[in-house]
């Protein structure tokens, strides 16, 4: 029996199911049939609008056998249980790393094209995710939204409020394997681990001296450059090191 075909004379694409068509048809007129009876949003297919409701009723039909974390659709569900097995079926074609999820696969593949498809509106900055320009445009705007619920302090993004929330708790995560000392920030730990290592990533581009880390680096090339950051507000004498107008400060300006 002939397989049927429903074309749609718009954009010449074809479908072997006429509701297929239908729906499709609904991209091009903008038509959104299925509306929210709490809300009002409108949906071009019926099974966003049952997805979207799970947000009023609070449903998780989508449960993970391991942990008993619930979702609301069936993708996250598949999306978290590659966090249990570390199935990772996305590959990078270019240099063969893996990802869980295909919108990772996509942001990765851009470390290779260049590609930074959003633009801020404001200066006119490119990135390469979506995310990090939500998160950048709060430096136009000064959004806060994440706040400490212990002292009111808020952060623009939201790993910087969770790095901020040990200073409560005291929690450090990240230890040493060397000599176990433990750190409340990853990119502290990092660091520390050069101690061991030895290794200096940050070398100037005038003299090649090379640093451990990026803000010695950053102070090193002053000694270049003779740029003083820092002014005394006593005597409006500069220095290029913090420490430097502190040691001023304590010698030249606290009464004996």
């Amino acid at each position: 029996m002939e397989k049927k075909s429903y074309p749609y004379d718009v954009c010449d694409t074809s479908f072997s199911q006429s509701t297929n068509l239908t729906t499709h048809r609904r991209t091009h007129t903008g038509e959104k049939p299925y509306a929210c009876d709490i809300c009002d949003k409108s949906f071009s297919q019926r099974y966003s609008l049952t997805k979207h409701q799970r947000t009023h009723t609070g449903q998780k039909p989508y449960a993970c056998d391991v942990c008993d974390k619930s979702f609301l659709v069936r993708g996250s569900l598949t999306k978290h249980q590659r966090t249990h097995t570390g199935e990772k079926p996305y590959a990078c074609n270019v240099c063969d790393k893996s990802f869980a999820v295909s919108g990772t696969l996509t942001n990765h593949r851009r470390t290779h094209t260049g590609e930074k498809p959003y633009v801020c509106n404001v200066c006119y900055k490119s990135f390469t995710e979506n995310c990090t320009l939500t998160r950048h445009l709060r430096t136009h705007t000064g959004e806060k939204p994440y706040t400490c619920d212990v002292c009111d302090k808020s952060f623009s993004i939201s790993c910087s409020l969770t790095n901020h929330r040990r200073i409560h708790t005291g929690e450090k995560p990240y230890a040493c394997a060397v000599c176990n000392k433990s750190f409340s920030q990853s990119c502290s730990l990092t660091t520390h681990k050069r101690t061991h290592t030895g290794e200096k990533p940050y070398t100037c581009d005038i003299c090649d001296k090379s640093f451990a880390v990026s803000g010695t680096l950053t102070n090193h090339r002053r000694t270049h450059t003779g740029e003083k950051l820092y002014t005394c507000d006593v005597c409006n004498k500069s220095f290029s090191l913090s420490s430097n107008l502190i040691l001023h400060k304590r010698q030249t300006h606290t009464a004996h």
